[in-house]
């Protein structure tokens, strides 16, 4: 599997780009985001999701790892593809989709284009329980008692930091966050709220 690609723009086109490694160029289909910043004959370092199926090879890239693992947790919903988690990731920045996903903001995710509201119903239910088994598996990790989810008990920092992460942010990120959500916060907030305002916080980056 390819898992990023560094080489040189070879040309940029609607929705894809060619990066030239050793000689092969290589189509990875982008959301604008990563288009705009694209010019034939500079370097780039694109993060890749790889789709292998019977009758293709498709490339998917994006300028962070904290994109990359948003997107593939898109692929996790019913009902979304490729195309469709791309068009989600490269409508807003990651933290705000995050957030908007935790506040449950249907309008948000309506806007896109190619989101009806049943599928945005389905992003919001199946996503806010993803992150629930990350804060629960990042508190049994810790040495900490098992809680029922995000709504029952507080968030601990480590619990904070381990959603962070299962949403795609890197370890750092994710610790940082946390810290300063848990300094911003009163004793016995819970988990999710403790999520949506490290989210907060990032979106301001």
């Amino acid at each position: 599997m390819i898992a990023s690609l560094e080489g040189t723009v070879g040309a940029v086109g609607l929705d894809s780009l060619v990066v030239e490694v050793g000689g092969v160029g290589y189509r990875v289909f982008a959301a604008p985001s990563l288009l705009v910043l694209s010019t034939p004959g500079t370097r780039i370092k694109v993060f890749t999701h790889h789709v292998v199926r019977e009758d293709a090879q498709q490339l998917f890239g994006f300028r962070t790892v904290e994109e990359l693992g948003f997107f593939g947790l898109l692929l996790t919903v019913t009902g979304v593809g490729p195309k469709v988690a791309m068009a989600i990731v490269g409508s807003r920045p990651t933290a705000e989709l995050q957030l908007a996903i935790m506040q449950q903001d249907m309008a948000m995710l309506v806007a896109i284009p190619g989101i009806g509201k049943k599928l945005a119903e389905r992003v919001i239910f199946e996503l806010k329980e993803k992150v629930a088994a990350a804060g629960l598996a990042a508190g049994v990790a810790a040495g900490g008692a098992p809680t029922a989810g995000l709504v029952i008990g507080a968030g601990t920092e480590d619990e904070v930091a381990g959603a962070l992460q299962a949403l795609g942010y890197s370890l750092g990120e994710a610790r940082e966050a946390a810290r300063m959500v848990m300094r911003s916060t009163e004793p016995g907030v819970s988990l999710e709220e403790r999520v949506k305002g490290a989210l907060r916080l990032l979106a301001r980056d």
